[in-house]
């Protein structure tokens, strides 16, 4: 550790942990990642896109960590690995660990006594803790944070503050719920009766994997019949809406501001971009990537990238286009039309 508190890792012991081969003076001394415009002397940056090859030449970096192609683009102390982004990431989390949990319910949190906080709990000011909710051995609920009655929060969770997680629901364990996340309100089920919605009760819950992690503002609607299920290893970004009874599968990461209607299925490992809108009652196969901003209006069941965002233009060719599309289906017409007719003209003609 040095004299800021930081530890300190020479290249050889980052290696020994992850593996890769040391290309340089393996005693260099590392303390903290930095990306290659901005890193010192005591830092490791890496690079992942070839397109940032100048910033390697000029970064003063006391590290790198780069591909096998790359291994000769520098003279700096470097780490050569498969895949240079991932193993940043690991060497990211070792030298900036979460800090450690001081267990202990504060005496302004409300805890209702048939709820049961583990021992090695952190339970922060003002948080609101339901009839026999329970809390896990080492989780963390920070300030304002509101756990409904019958809710599971499993073992070394960290909940943001002003997080909420309604009655029934179930989160597992290692789950990361950032600030303003609601677990389990009500979807969206209406039925229109006599000239009015009629509210359906929504009695499903959401269940929550593990090692999933939700960000900001994010909402999960409880299932209107079944659950809500998020499976294990699912990241979600800030402000996306998930809607009743729809099944996220594993490992799959869903970037902000995407929507997806009720009752959807989407597959395990996909990866769906920002701002993407999901019908309802879909089904999205495995591995499936969405593009940002893709409307998806029915089911994916191959896997593959799928897209349909306009590409951007300038605003009159857009215009122009837009104009064109509009008129699509009356030339498709016209078009077969014309083909008819001359279908007609080749057949007189053979005659």
């Amino acid at each position: 550790m040095n004299r800021r508190g930081r530890n300190v890792y020479r290249l050889s012991d980052i290696v020994h942990r992850f593996g890769g081969e040391v290309l340089g003076d393996a005693d260099v001394r590392i303390t903290q990642v930095a990306t290659l415009e901005t890193a010192g002397a005591g830092d490791i940056s890496f690079l992942a896109n070839r397109r940032y090859r100048k910033q390697l030449e000029q970064t003063r970096a006391g590290a790198v960590i780069v591909a096998a192609e790359d291994a000769d683009a520098t003279r700096r102390p470097r780490i050569v690995c498969k895949d240079p982004y991932a193993y940043f990431a690991r060497v990211s989390a070792l030298l900036n660990p979460p800090p450690a949990v001081s267990p202990g319910v504060h005496a302004l949190a409300a805890i209702h006594p048939s709820a049961r906080v583990a021992a090695g709990a952190a339970i922060a000011a003002f948080v609101s803790i339901g009839a026999d909710a329970e809390v896990g051995e080492g989780s963390v609920v920070e300030a304002g944070c509101a756990l409904g009655d019958n809710v599971r929060v499993g073992r070394d969770c960290h909940l943001y503050a002003n997080a909420t997680v309604y009655h029934d629901c179930v989160i597992g364990d290692r789950v990361i719920l950032h600030s303003g996340v609601i677990i389990g309100a009500d979807g969206f089920g209406l039925a229109w009766d006599g000239g009015r919605w009629q509210k359906i009760p929504q009695i499903g819950r959401v269940v929550l994997g593990d090692d999933v992690e939700v960000g900001a503002n994010t909402t999960v609607d409880r299932g209107a019949l079944d659950d809500t299920v998020i499976e294990e290893g699912v990241k979600l970004d800030n402000q996306i809406q998930i809607g009743h009874n729809c099944r996220i599968g594993a490992h799959t990461a869903i970037a902000g501001c995407v929507g997806i209607a009720g009752s959807t299925r989407v597959g395990r490992y996909c990866r769906i971009g920002g701002g993407a809108m999901i019908g309802g009652h879909l089904e999205i196969g495995d591995n499936v990537e969405i593009s940002a901003a893709t409307a998806v209006p029915k089911s994916i069941l191959k896997p593959g990238t799928y897209t349909s965002l306009f590409p951007i233009s300038p605003r009159q060719d857009w215009l122009r286009n837009a104009s064109h599309i509009r008129h699509l289906d009356a030339l498709a017409g016209r078009l077969r039309s014309l083909e008819a007719r001359l279908a007609e003209s080749e057949g007189k003609k053979n005659d």
